[in-house]
């Protein structure tokens, strides 16, 4: 068995490690007892981002989008499906770039929505444009399949 990788909880934020092979087994947060996984993006905020681009193992794939962005609002919903299918893999996250202009602003994010994938603090992919959760998760697999 292995000694383990860092994941973020999605609630609390505490770190936790669980070993790679037990990422399926619906595992909880050792602070707040809540499930890592539940196939929901979590909403990130300036206060929280960094413990998850930077300290949590698992690849990150963020969702830059605002409430007044039409394209935003149809692919929100394909993005919630995403999470279903790429978790316990990949974390997904959401971050409104109207509440959040520096995290915005730090990832130079032009267009939304835009989708960044990034592992352990280094952006491995960015795509503009709404996604169907199809092309989400097979865009997601490549990058992610590029990288190794």
């Amino acid at each position: 068995m292995s000694e383990g990788m860092h994941i973020a909880c999605p609630r609390c934020h505490a770190l936790n490690r669980m070993p790679p092979e037990r990422l399926g087994e619906a595992p909880a947060c050792g602070r707040c007892h809540r499930a890592l996984f539940d196939g929901h993006p979590v909403e990130l905020g300036v206060d929280h981002f960094a413990t998850h681009y930077t300290r949590s193992e698992l690849p990150l794939l963020v969702d830059f989008w605002a409430p007044w962005c039409g394209p935003c609002q149809v692919m929100a919903p394909q993005f919630e499906q995403a999470a279903k299918l790429l978790e316990p893999r990949v974390r997904l996250a959401k971050v409104n770039t109207q509440n959040e202009p520096t995290l915005g602003q730090q990832f130079g994010i032009r267009s939304i929505p835009t989708l960044a994938l990034f592992q352990q603090g280094r952006e491995l992919a960015r795509q503009a444009g709404a996604m169907g959760a199809s092309d989400i998760v097979r865009w997601t697999r490549q990058q992610l399949g590029a990288q190794q």
